[in-house]
């Protein structure tokens, strides 16, 4: 049970109150001068302190600041009589864990005990009743024949039980989800693998994909006297959003929280020219070939998304005044930092920031960061660190204190791969874990979604009998040969191309300034 020390000069007259801590088994000192109760939190491990703001010699402010010398981790909550906003600024300046104000009665007080020894285990329990609840719910839900929206609030909702049951000290809750996470993946692949074709020729209950987005998400967002920046986020998943968003939430407000499906395959090349042209690529090689680079041939695939929104523009009629900037470097990121302000003049300001996708990336091929984003958990953890210390961040700040909108998309997420799935192809096939297309490729019609004709899909027909495979839920395609070498080197690994929840449905999210 948590040890307690209580500092006030009047604390005699709190007996009641330590009695009724003590029945509750809670271990309690209690001291009435701030320089004994230094002296014994630094000789003892407490794990909370209530302290009198207003005490004769050395005052609770003084003590407070002591404590953190000694302790910065120690929680404090100040009591005090005084209601004072400069005081209760002070206090709260000092990083205390809560502040009330005299006279206080003994469920107060176990209210802040709870709050601040005992909230996790008490989240945690509640968490775990609350999801045992709905495992069923969710469990029959994926048994309807869910609409595009339908599974959208599906992941959502899954996106936010694993988020709080991460928190949970319960291993076994965790893998109760993980299972139920898993099953929503093969049914959300399986029945994206029915309706594709059909959403892309027309289907009366087809969602917004890459192709439609701008023109549907993010253009009726945008205000006439209000610039508003567009930041797309290379590999963003909407649960890294969630993670981030808190961070953000101090200079914004959520206007829209909106998912997109994303075009297959799953990658930059295919997703974000799809997302900037407004175009299905096959259309894009054939209306503007000089935007288009083939997947075999040299040269960067995404080099000309400022260019291909700009023919999007000029197809729905708007002679929009914007800007495109693409972050590849920290140095890039700094410069457009300092530089922010002077964007401001138009209307649209578009900012493609790469480094969700680096990580990933890096994941596969350094130990360190491997080791570092070991689970899902930690790879979101991960995002939030570098996101806090980001020009990315500095930039919204300044976004934010010049009462700008923002947009915060991406083009495509990644799934974590753990079932290999052998495929053989000739050396005209692509080398992508999640997907392949080629001449001659062997496989098991089973295990894959596969497109005999390109053309049904508005991908391009490299030569007469070219198809692709997309990978469903968390598989990855592995060649024969070395199979147990690559097989440990890319499993539990982040890739993108196939179709999953994780790499399908993709945020949009409208942001204006508080």
């Amino acid at each position: 049970m948590a040890r307690i020390l209580w500092v006030d000069d009047e604390i005699e007259m709190l007996r009641p109150h330590i009695m009724f801590l003590e029945q509750k088994g809670y271990d309690l000192d209690a001291i009435n001068n701030g320089a004994d109760g230094l002296m014994l939190i630094d000789k003892y491990d407490y794990d909370l302190v209530f302290l009198d703001e207003n005490m004769p010699g050395i005052s609770g402010l003084d003590v407070l600041i002591e404590i953190k010398k000694i302790n910065s981790e120690l929680p404090v909550i100040m009591i005090t009589k005084s209601e004072e906003e400069s005081i209760m600024e002070e206090a709260i300046g000092s990083n205390i864990a809560d502040y009330l104000i005299k006279p206080v009665n003994p469920n107060q007080i176990l209210l802040a005990i709870k709050k601040n020894i005992n909230a996790t285990q008490i989240i945690s329990e509640k968490n775990t009743m609350d999801y045992q609840r709905q495992f069923r719910e969710i469990g029959m839900e994926l048994g309807n024949n869910l609409d595009p929206q339908e599974w959208i609030t599906i992941y959502k909702k899954l996106v936010d039980w694993e988020m709080k049951l991460e928190k949970s000290e319960d291993g076994g809750i965790l893998d109760i989800f993980q299972t139920q996470k898993d099953e929503a993946n093969i049914v959300f692949s399986n029945f994206v693998a029915e309706n594709y074709i059909d959403w892309l020729h027309g289907a009366d209950d087809k969602p917004v994909m890459s192709q439609t987005a701008f023109r549907k998400k993010v253009l009726p967002q945008l205000k006439d006297n209000t610039p508003t920046f567009l930041f797309v986020i290379d590999n963003l998943r909407y649960d890294q959003w969630k993670t981030i968003y808190p961070t953000i939430s101090e200079y914004f407000r959520v206007v829209e929280d909106s998912i997109y499906y994303s075009i297959l395959p799953t990658t930059t090349q295919y997703a974000r020219n799809s997302f900037f042209s407004g175009l299905m690529p096959s259309e894009i090689e054939k209306k503007y070939p000089q935007y288009w680079t083939q997947e075999h041939e040299e040269g960067t695939k995404n080099q000309f998304e400022g260019e291909l929104l700009g023919t999007q523009l000029k197809r729905l009629g708007l002679d929009m005044d914007y800007s495109y900037n693409k972050i590849i470097t920290l140095d890039q990121g700094r410069k457009l930092a300092e530089n922010t302000h002077k964007l401001f003049n138009k209307k649209l300001n578009i900012i493609v920031y790469n480094f969700v996708d680096m990580l990933s990336h890096a994941r596969t091929e350094m130990e360190v960061i491997r080791e570092l984003a070991s689970d899902e958990k930690a790879y979101r953890s991960l995002t939030l660190s570098w996101f806090k210390n980001s020009p990315l961040f500095e930039i919204m700040k300044t976004i934010a204190d010049k009462k700008g909108q923002i947009i915060i998309t991406t083009d495509h997420g990644s799934v974590k791969v753990k079932k290999p799935v052998k495929v053989v192809g000739d050396k005209t096939t692509n080398s992508n874990l999640r997907y392949k297309f080629g001449r001659k490729i062997d496989y098991k019609p089973k295990e894959v979604f596969e497109v005999t004709n390109p053309e049904d899909v508005f991908l391009p027909k490299i030569n007469v009998s070219t198809k692709y495979i997309f990978a469903k839920q968390n598989n990855f395609f592995l060649y024969p040969n070395n199979y147990n070498y690559y097989y440990k080197y890319y499993n539990d690994t982040f890739q993108h191309g196939g179709i999953s929840l994780e790499e399908v449905l993709i945020p949009l999210i409208t942001l204006s300034a508080k």
